[in-house]
């Protein structure tokens, strides 16, 4: 396992939450441009402003199923007295040999097609009989089973101002406009637009291609049976799941045993598809901290540190944590502990953000906002530490939920955001104004 130089901290150095999250940030750079497919690049950034090649809609056309009329002739129609036109044939999206509409003439025209030369507007089959002389109708009848209602004659029971019913030539976008700005998120809506306008390819940034894995060998994939001592591995899953909900291809390695060499030989293999490794436990003070122990190795001389710091943070939950670069590419790896709450808590403060400015975002961020404490009792919280509270926040207020507990997985799926206590305030109480993370 080839890597960076390691990074050097003193022993007795406790970095701050502002601090390490730089030091990420300061590392982390947004992946190469690469030109993909539009469906390929969708939840890619934009690099590049995108022009409007073509106006659209590129014509006129109908917006409504009716009959493409001059105005002077439906001028004053009613039931009483309709206007009675001759209809000279059907305009169906796609016809390129259109119909000329002349006096005391209409064309059958469905929604989409060109409005034909010499037609003003457009009447709805509903202010008309269908060519059937019984009545305004609802509908038309389909070609292939009335082929006659493409000719004769069609009674218009109300008047047509001009260009009633008619989507004008560029009145969505027209030639030349700017379509998407560089920095833009391609969803459906913009990939829709891309086509529209014709682009088969997009210049982007690709998504980031990040490897969550889970170490400890008392951990079971769900679905199987538990043993004594065991318990189910929820942090891969949770991670893996966030790194795709921030815009990552997120892929999941099943939890690692306690070996040393092990976890080496697995992180090195996983390198070849890995934009960003993130782990999860094993980066505390225990005898079985496998990570701490696989990246913290002294090897030949291309391998003089694994290029990973173990930190020790001024917050709770989330206190140890990992961060360097390993392996030829020096792709960036992220350590984070094993308890479930702070294994989540570190990923929205540190990962999510790492996986946004590899995307080239911005704003790499969760929203914040003030919100007004509500709680049964005042929060406590350890001084000198940053601690995140989950919390539910509704109008303005913001309510614990579950205990401090770093364990507390069930409490976490209930919470749609963190409470901000910082470092210097040991009590809050109820009706405070706080800091919130907005999850989601």
């Amino acid at each position: 396992m080839s890597s960076a130089a390691p990074r050097t901290t003193g022993q007795g150095h406790l970095w701050s939450v502002d601090e390490h999250l730089q030091d990420i940030l300061a590392t982390v750079r947004p992946l190469e441009p690469i030109e993909l497919q539009l469906l390929d690049a969708q939840g890619c950034v934009l690099v590049e402003d995108v022009t409007v090649p073509v106006s659209l809609p590129p014509f006129d056309n109908s917006s409504m199923d009716g009959y493409a009329v001059r105005v002077a002739d439906v001028a004053g129609a009613s039931e009483e007295f309709p206007a009675v036109l001759e209809v000279v044939g059907d305009v169906a999206a796609g016809d390129s040999q259109l119909l000329h509409v002349g006096p005391g003439q209409s064309a059958r025209i469905m929604t989409g097609a060109p409005l034909p030369p010499g037609a003003e507007a457009v009447v709805p089959v509903e202010w008309t009989d269908g060519g059937l002389g019984e009545g305004p109708v609802t509908g038309m009848r389909a070609r292939s089973l009335a082929p006659e209602g493409a000719v004769g004659h069609v009674h218009v029971y109300r008047p047509a101002e001009a260009r009633a019913h008619v989507r004008a030539q560029g009145s969505d976008v027209k030639a030349g406009d700017r379509a998407l700005e560089s920095g833009t998120v391609l969803g459906p809506p913009q990939i829709g637009l891309l086509a529209a306008i014709g682009r088969g390819t997009v210049r982007v940034r690709p998504r980031p291609r990040v490897v969550v894995m889970s170490t400890g060998s008392e951990l079971v994939p769900p679905g199987e049976e538990l043993g004594s001592g065991q318990i189910y591995d929820s942090n891969s899953f949770a991670l893996t799941a966030a790194a795709g909900d921030a815009g990552a291809i997120a892929y999941r390695v099943g939890a690692v045993a306690d070996d040393a060499e092990t976890l080496r030989s697995t992180i090195d293999d996983q390198l070849v598809r890995a934009d960003l490794v993130v782990t999860t436990g094993g980066v505390s003070v225990g005898a079985y901290d496998v990570v701490k122990e696989a990246l913290s190795y002294a090897g030949d001389e291309d391998e003089a540190g694994s290029g990973i710091d173990f930190r020790k943070l001024a917050m709770q939950p989330g206190k140890p944590q990992g961060f360097g670069t390993i392996g030829p590419d020096h792709t960036p790896l992220l350590a984070l502990p094993g308890n479930p709450v702070s294994s989540y808590v570190s990923f929205e403060l540190f990962v999510r953000p790492a996986i946004r400015t590899l995307m080239g975002l911005d704003d790499v961020h969760r929203p914040r906002i003030r919100a007004t404490l509500t709680a049964d009792k005042a929060l406590t919280s350890p001084k000198g530490r940053r601690q995140f509270l989950r919390g539910t926040h509704r109008d303005g207020a913001v309510t614990p939920v579950g205990g401090a507990g770093s364990h507390l997985v069930a409490a976490l799926a209930h919470a749609d955001a963190l409470i901000v206590v910082p470092e210097d305030v040991e009590t809050v109480e109820p009706g405070t104004e706080v800091e919130v993370v907005l999850l989601g």
